[in-house]
């Protein structure tokens, strides 16, 4: 028998792709693709590496969840060029196993903010934010554990 990782083979849950614009460092579209075995980002000091976490967070955490206008500022991409005044981050999940309660093989989620705006998505339908913590809660990821998400630094033996 051939040996196929820890899985050993069986589907699970995994975030497919990344989409990030305007937020923080990534003023134009960046799209980052995660493969279900391993996904590590890797770069310089200085290249984004932390702010690809922080979009995740964006999305699934509580961390960003009521911000004052001084902090949506923050989020968005300061550079050269045009002002930015919205940002979005999407996550397409693998749902292959269906954790998810759709039909559907993917799910997307998608957080959008504005100076005054806070809009969430799913596959592309406005939904409010208590309909996405209540997908995501009814696919494991949890307000009350929230380890789904580990920052580095944070693991220890």
């Amino acid at each position: 028998a051939e040996y196929m990782g820890p899985l050993n083979g069986l589907l699970s849950m995994h975030i497919k792709q990344l989409i990030v614009q305007g937020f923080k460092t990534y003023k134009d579209q960046t799209v980052v693709d995660f493969s279900p075995k391993c996904s590590l980002i890797l770069g310089k000091n200085g290249t984004g590496k932390s702010n690809i976490f922080d979009a995740i967070q964006f999305v699934l955490s509580e961390k960003y969840s009521s911000l004052r206008t001084e902090e949506r500022q923050r989020l968005l991409h300061e550079g050269s060029g045009k002002d930015i005044l919205s940002a979005s981050v999407e996550i397409i999940f693998d749902n292959s196993d269906m954790r998810f309660p759709t039909d559907k093989e993917t799910v997307s989620i998608k957080r959008t903010i504005g100076l005054k705006k806070d809009e969430y998505f799913l596959d592309g339908k406005h939904m409010s934010k208590s309909d996405i913590t209540n997908l995501l809660e009814s696919a494991g990821f949890s307000r009350s554990n929230p380890y789904y998400i580990v920052q580095q630094g944070k693991i220890s033996k």
